[in-house]
């Protein structure tokens, strides 16, 4: 999927919605929560989320409204319907 219509969209490319999510969800809310480690290029996606901070509240209010089961499409075993709840949740902090 490509976001690269959005603002720094193309480092969302980068990470994917999924991975940023469930990063994000690891990083401020559950140390314990582990799915974003399921890929492989792990090291590159982490560079990437801390040098783009200023687009995480941006990029989660797009997830927000993102299609489900285009966000099903990930590697990190969590549904798109589960990724959505992450990202509302993690808007409100």
């Amino acid at each position: 999927m490509s976001y690269a219509l959005l603002d720094g969209g193309m480092y969302l490319n980068t990470m994917s919605a999924s991975w940023f999510v469930s990063y994000s969800w690891y990083d401020k809310v559950d140390k314990a929560h582990t799915n974003w480690k399921n890929v492989s290029t792990c090291s590159n996606r982490l560079s990437v989320y801390k040098h783009t901070q200023s687009y995480h509240k941006y990029w989660l209010k797009q997830i927000v409204s993102m299609r489900e089961n285009k966000l099903n499409r990930n590697t990190i075993g969590l549904s798109g319907r589960r990724i959505i709840e992450m990202a509302s949740e993690l808007l409100k902090i």
